[in-house]
């Protein structure tokens, strides 16, 4: 009999959990306000059906800001990461040179060297407008620093893009000591947080940052939703025209059951990691660490993490360096074992070239051809993390 599949790869996403997913389907017993889905109308429309789905939009945006602690009205739905990724940093510089012109404009921005493409291409395409765009190296650690933030500002220095959580490392970056230095200059703060959703303690209003963004499916919540945090002071242009439904900052006809999906997955995972799961992830991603490090000499993690770490480093993610074997052989062998990992971000899946987020820290091009990422979840159990140390050997 065939052993049970493994999914590890909970960085690229996490499946559908059962109580979103009773939620929209209605499928529970008593389930009358999943049931109340199948009557929704256009959240636009004034009569009854479309007033119900404005009240049930308004509710997922109450729901999910109040696990930002944000406001509400700060708080817009998309259609995923991506999207709100490159609607926060163009739009921020777009609303600049709309609101100063282009002689009185700070022309500056700072963005990781490690961040998503969809922050790092939305960034370098400011150039066209007239920008001078600078990278921020990490250090070896997979972090940027506050001198380095610090060496690298100017007095014209628009925004600084760092994201909370890297999303091949794990690392944790101190966002609101690098958003109080930006301030500190004038300059503006954007963090691509969809990493760390569910998955830290993640307090918009503690973190100071002007601009944030989000992803549903990340944390258990329906494909295709996504949400952008933004300061109503924020110069800003929207960048996805139309009808302006939301609030004028991003039009296109509401997902709404997309967004109460996507409400109640962050009640859930935040919930279930303050609970402990964060910690007991982090038990497992130890021991996994552990047991592969001390069985081959061939296998070491990329960054340090401090055991039981669930600050600093995400609790259920670890990124190794593998010699001698490539990243596309290992994914391929493990899949054929019954394991679902990745080398990395997973819309870089079919590119040969390796990890623009591994070259910024200063590993070799040899090195980087080695990695491997395992992200574990909720579903996790040590026996998973037992089986996939016994496959990985064997395919050494």
């Amino acid at each position: 009999m065939m052993s049970k599949r493994v999914f590890l790869d909970y960085a690229a996403t996490a499946p559908l959990l059962p109580e979103v997913h009773e939620l929209l389907c209605g499928a529970s017993s008593g389930a009358s306000f999943g049931a109340s889905l199948l009557g929704l109308g256009n959240a636009s429309s004034l009569y009854r059906e479309g007033r119900l789905a404005r009240e049930t939009l308004e509710q997922a945006r109450l729901n999910l800001a109040e696990v930002l602690r944000c406001s509400p009205q700060e708080l817009y739905f998309c259609s995923g990461g991506t999207e709100a990724a490159g609607t926060l940093v163009e739009g921020i510089a777009h609303g600049a040179l709309e609101k100063f012109g282009k002689n009185q404009a700070r022309m500056h921005v700072l963005c990781a060297a490690f961040e998503h493409h969809a922050v790092l291409n939305s960034a370098l395409s400011l150039k066209r407008l007239g920008f001078e765009v600078e990278l921020l190296r990490p250090n070896r650690e997979g972090r940027i620093t506050l001198e380095s933030l610090e060496s690298a500002l100017r007095p014209d220095t628009l925004m600084v893009a760092v994201m909370l959580a890297q999303n091949e490392l794990g690392t944790v970056q101190d966002i609101a000591g690098l958003a109080a230095l930006a301030h500190s200059t004038g300059a503006l703060f954007v963090s691509d947080c969809v990493q760390g959703l569910g998955k830290l303690p993640l307090y918009l209003a503690d973190f100071g940052v002007d601009a944030a963004c989000f992803s549903s499916h990340k944390i258990g919540g329906p494909f295709g939703v996504g949400a952008f945090f933004l300061r109503h002071s924020v110069p800003f242009l929207p960048r996805q025209l139309g009808g302006g439904q939301e609030r004028k900052l991003r039009s296109g006809t509401q997902d709404v059951p997309g967004a109460l999906g996507f409400a109640l997955a962050a009640q859930l995972e935040t919930a279930a990691f303050a609970a402990g799961e964060g910690a007991r992830q982090a038990l497992l991603r130890d021991k996994l660490l552990a047991d592969l490090v001390t069985a081959s000499n061939r296998i070491r993690s990329t960054v340090p993490i401090a055991a039981g770490n669930i600050t600093s480093h995400l609790p259920g993610h670890l990124h190794l360096l593998v010699q001698g074997i490539e990243s596309q052989t290992m994914i391929l062998k493990l899949d054929e074992l019954g394991f679902a990992v990745s080398g990395g971000a997973a819309c870089s899946t079919n590119s040969l070239d390796p990890s623009h987020v591994l070259m910024s820290t200063g590993i070799s091009k040899d090195d980087a051809y080695g990695a491997l990422r395992i992200s574990l979840g909720r579903n996790t159990t040590v026996e998973d993390c037992s089986r996939f140390t016994k496959a990985l050997l064997s395919i050494l």
